[in-house]
């Protein structure tokens, strides 16, 4: 409903019809999902907490402001020192969500990609040598660890 009630707002449409639409995607939305759990009761269990959450997003952004800034001096330069290259980084991370999580928090950043994923091991290709070193260095596993246990 608070989803429904956002999209009402930023939308600025409140035609019967439109509204309608809205509430017949959300109600097939609900029937599907109840569905869903019904046949296979898997559930994901979420031990995060909010203050390590808004705490690793934080941080997050201040990453990406200084990579994208890494990046655009790149690309401004007129020698392009662009050293590409393909590395693997190991998780530490136990749960499928804190691995997803350093996996697209990794390509959330300018200059690294998330390219695969075996056997406790990401292959990330990047084009700046600044973002590899971080990655190697192993700071975003350690807070996204931090982040799973709601440290």
């Amino acid at each position: 409903m608070v989803l429904l009630a956002l999209w009402l707002l930023m939308s600025g449409v409140y035609k019967p019809l439109t509204i309608g639409f809205g509430v017949a995607s959300v109600l097939l939305v609900v029937f599907v999902m109840r569905r869903m759990d019904a046949v296979d009761r898997d559930k994901l269990e979420l031990r995060i907490g909010a203050v390590a959450m808004l705490r690793y997003f934080g941080w997050l952004l201040v990453e990406i402001a200084k990579a994208n800034w890494a990046v655009t001096k790149v690309i401004l330069s007129p020698q392009m020192p662009i050293r590409q290259h393909l590395f693997p980084v190991t998780y530490s991370q136990h749960s499928d969500l804190a691995q997803v999580v350093f996996a697209n928090s990794i390509t959330l950043t300018p200059g690294t990609i998330t390219t695969g994923v075996e056997d406790n091991m990401l292959t990330v290709h990047a084009i700046v040598g600044d973002g590899a070193d971080d990655l190697e260095g192993g700071g975003m596993d350690a807070r996204v660890s931090r982040f799973e246990k709601g440290l």
